[in-house]
């Protein structure tokens, strides 16, 4: 059985000392080891931003995506090989801004993926703009005076598209963030977890103090049900989406892939040619 060492390679992260970026891949590292995985059965596919770069610092498969489109190659590839356990990998602004229809579309599919999206409320890579997860009056260069725009809140988007499992944590708390992705990994549907991922550099304002400060952890509140529905949406109003923990998770909805009509479990490289050769050369023939 792999250890969480395995899944490290020689390819050395080149994100700005402090990121929390860090920790999402040290806790997915650590998951991916203490759920049974070997390198070989893990694909890590990620978008662009900084966050995108995780997918080359993990010695799984990887590949490094376009701005916005992680979630439709790691939905393919699940797909095509369904014995692959497929983390997609992004920001706030690849995930909730030019990827946010792939986002809402992929909740609804159900399909057996993990998604962990690095929320640091602001564009890192790009030297420091405004994001969707940015909040009213937050000054950047893209928006000096202030932005007028209202925060988007993903964990009410991902309820109202039908999640299945959606959860937040803090770069800070490994634990938690290992114990989540464990969990996702292993639920049988799309998992959502956003993970508050401060930007040292360019965020002065997100800091890891001030999401110390802010956050309410579901810890806090023992009898708390995530299979609950209405009660997940309203916690996470109460709090202003700041909560952390597994906020819902319904067990009871079919994946995807278990909703197609003969679709076989095993990886299509595995499947026999369900026609002969000549049936085969027959049809392709036909398109000639």
């Amino acid at each position: 059985m792999a250890t969480f060492k395995e899944f490290r390679n020689n390819v050395k992260p080149n994100w700005c000392p402090g990121c929390g970026d860090f920790s999402i891949q040290a806790a997915i590292q650590r998951a991916a080891a203490n759920v049974g995985l070997e390198p070989e059965q893990l694909a890590v596919i990620s978008g662009i931003g900084c966050s995108g770069r995780i997918s080359g610092y993990i010695n799984a498969y990887g590949l490094h995506g376009i701005h916005g489109r992680a979630l439709p190659i790691a939905q393919g590839v699940k797909l095509a090989n369904r014995e692959l356990t497929v983390i997609a990998s992004g920001g706030d602004g690849d995930g909730f801004a030019i990827g946010m229809g792939h986002t809402v579309h992929a909740i609804r599919r159900n399909l057996n993926i993990t998604y962990i999206v690095m929320d640091n409320q602001i564009y890192g890579l790009t030297k420091g703009q405004t994001s969707p997860r940015s909040a009213e009056g937050f000054k950047t260069k893209s928006t000096p005076e202030g932005s007028i725009e209202s925060t988007l809140s993903p964990l009410e988007i991902a309820m109202s598209a039908g999640a299945t499992f959606v959860a937040q944590s803090f770069s800070s708390d490994l634990k938690g963030l290992t114990s989540l992705i464990e969990q996702g990994i292993k639920h049988e549907g799309f998992s959502l977890i956003n993970v508050f991922s401060p930007c040292v550099t360019f965020n002065k304002i997100n800091t890891y103090d001030w999401f110390k400060e802010n956050i309410v952890s579901l810890e806090q509140f023992p009898d708390y049900d995530p299979s609950d529905r209405v009660t997940a949406m309203n916690k996470i109003m109460e709090t202003n989406g700041m909560l952390t923990g597994l906020i819902y998770q319904n067990t009871t909805r079919k994946s995807y892939e278990d909703m197609i009509t003969g679709f076989k479990p095993e990886g299509l490289a595995k499947q026999e040619l369900a026609i002969s050769e000549e049936q085969f050369n027959q049809l392709v023939a036909e398109f000639k």
